[in-house]
């Protein structure tokens, strides 16, 4: 560990490694030892590309030769912003070849949420597609660099542009002799990734995250969800998301010897026809999508005979939606309350529909340490609702280069305050009630409303602003923003988006609805009373 990362205690990470938690493997040697064990088999499989184990281990060898000869060293931070393609993994293993420390960002941020994360990790390369999604990644990465010092290389999949100095992926993968291939020398106490937080107080934190840690977390929600050499995993959501990436998802998968399949999209025709051909065993969705998915499993040709598992989770999944998913698939499934941050809760395979229908899981392992608090710290009783507090093998110590947040978001014994309102039943089973921080959840992806707000605070027609989450049967919940306008006339939803996204915000971030209203509520403190313009969406009073 580095003065930026909080590690684990000597005694815990002692007592970890004794329970054979923690086994000191690197994930370099993740991917020796499972290519070793199932080389000719199929690895990962894109639109594109079908590799295998032996053919990931090789071409990520020489994608990792190729990041050397840029000059990309041991402990240098990469941010990568790739879809569901087979070049996420062949770059994020060589990453761990050269020990290099991937910053995962999410498909949709744009130049405030780089611009910020390149700073913060102070990373010297950035790794992005030529466009995905009708948006043109290059711009993007010319401002970022414009802005951000450390930042020496943009590499490209696909085409890099004329001009621009940007390196291509294709180029990486040129043979370059054998013996220059890096020799990882890392440990499984340090850092192998940085994933993202949920940004509750603003931009997004970094979440370190070790080798040691990341392994067990993957091997273990492997072990709940039965996974095996015959399973196949369908990445649906972006694999750069925690969810999918290790809950089990792609490490878990590929853990047991399984096969990855990488959807280039969510949408369920396409899905349910990469469930048919590629005999897809275990696919993880959202709330968002649930509904989706389940209007058109009653109309396909797809064959679904091979799907086992369907996980749902990133946000709570409504009662009676779970019930009607269960009915509809056919097959069993599973709820997921996570973090990045580390917790991972799932329903189990064998609970029963009363559970799967209405919990959102239980604690992956024996040393997952949970407490349910009020706003004093003491712990409720079972049953009554209180903030999830949390400690153990694979929940973090503390957030990458953030001190001063560290000291709120801890207690002094190492727990982490997940900000989650949470019931405990007897049976460890967790109910997600919902969130004490302010943080609107949109089918999963995160809305910081102090972030937000600052942005809307800049534009000329407001003069007072406020994020506010509103019940939404697709999304969860879904941003409202109550403004106070600065003149006669207040501005619009599409207008705000626009505003939003000139000033560089991904395009979720932006209000779903905006309400116009004379004046602010505020507590006897002065500060804006956000419980108030809730209460007002509820009772339609406000608007």
């Amino acid at each position: 560990m580095t003065a930026d990362v909080v590690g684990w205690p000597a005694t815990d990470a002692e007592k970890y490694r004794n329970a054979g938690y923690w086994r000191g493997e690197s994930f370099a040697q993740f991917l020796s030892a499972r290519t070793r064990a199932y080389g000719d088999r199929t690895a990962v499989v894109d639109d594109r590309t079908r590799l295998s184990y032996a053919e990931l281990d090789e071409q990520s060898d020489r994608v990792a030769r190729g990041l050397v000869d840029l000059g990309i060293a041991a402990g240098d931070r990469v941010l990568v912003q790739l879809p569901n393609r087979v070049e996420f993994l062949l770059l994020w293993f060589a990453l761990m070849k050269t020990g290099a420390v991937p910053v995962h960002t999410q498909p949709g941020h744009r130049s405030s949420e780089i611009t910020h994360l390149a700073r913060l990790s102070e990373a010297v390369a950035y790794v992005i597609p030529d466009k995905h999604a009708d948006f043109d990644h290059r711009l993007l990465a010319q401002a970022v660099r414009n802005d951000s010092p450390a930042l020496k290389h943009v590499v490209v999949v696909g085409d890099p542009g004329h001009g621009t100095g940007f390196t291509s992926f294709a180029d990486l993968l040129t043979d370059r002799p054998a013996a220059r291939t890096p020799k990882s020398r890392a440990r499984g106490e340090d850092m192998a990734l940085l994933l993202l937080s949920g940004g509750t107080t603003g931009l997004p934190k970094l979440i370190p995250r070790t080798h040691d840690d990341y392994l067990y977390n993957g091997r273990a929600a492997a072990e709940v969800c039965e996974l095996a050499s015959r399973s196949v995993y369908l990445a649906a959501l972006p694999v750069a998301f925690n969810y999918t990436m290790n809950c089990p998802g792609v490490l878990g998968t590929l853990g047991v010897g399984g096969k990855v399949v990488l959807a280039s999209n969510p949408d369920p025709d396409y899905c349910f026809g990469l469930i048919g051909r590629e005999g897809v065993t275990i696919a993880a969705i959202n709330p968002q999508m649930a509904p989706v998915w389940l209007d058109e499993v009653s109309m396909t040709d797809a064959d679904l005979s091979t799907l086992r598992v369907l996980q749902i989770g990133s946000a709570r999944l409504a009662d009676e939606q779970a019930e009607r998913m269960t009915d509809g698939f056919g097959c069993t499934i599973q709820q997921v309350f996570g973090m990045a941050e580390g917790l991972l809760c799932l329903t189990r395979l064998t609970d029963p529909p009363e559970i799967i229908n209405t919990v959102q899981g239980r604690p992956i392992s024996p040393a997952d340490e949970v407490r349910v608090v009020g706003p004093d710290d003491r712990e409720v009783g079972e049953g009554e609702e209180g903030e999830l507090l949390t400690r153990g093998p694979y929940t973090l110590r503390g957030y990458y280069r953030a001190a001063e947040h560290n000291a709120k978001s801890f207690t002094p014994d190492g727990f982490y305050r997940s900000g989650d309102l949470v019931r405990r039943l007897p049976s460890g089973h967790l109910i997600v009630v919902g969130r004490s921080k302010d943080q609107i959840n949109r089918g999963g992806e995160k809305i910081p409303a102090t972030e937000v707000e600052g942005h809307l605070l800049a534009h000329p027609g407001i003069r007072s602003v406020a994020l506010v989450a509103a019940p939404d049967p697709d999304f969860g919940e879904r941003a409202v923003a109550f403004v106070v306008p600065a003149g006669e006339r207040s501005p619009d939803r599409r207008e705000l988006a626009a505003f939003l996204a000139d000033r560089g915000l991904a395009a979720y971030k932006a209000p779903a609805e905006v309400r116009t209203i004379d004046a602010m509520p505020l507590t006897p403190v002065g500060k804006i009373d956000k419980k108030v313009l809730a209460a007002s969406l509820r009772d339609g009073s406000a608007g």
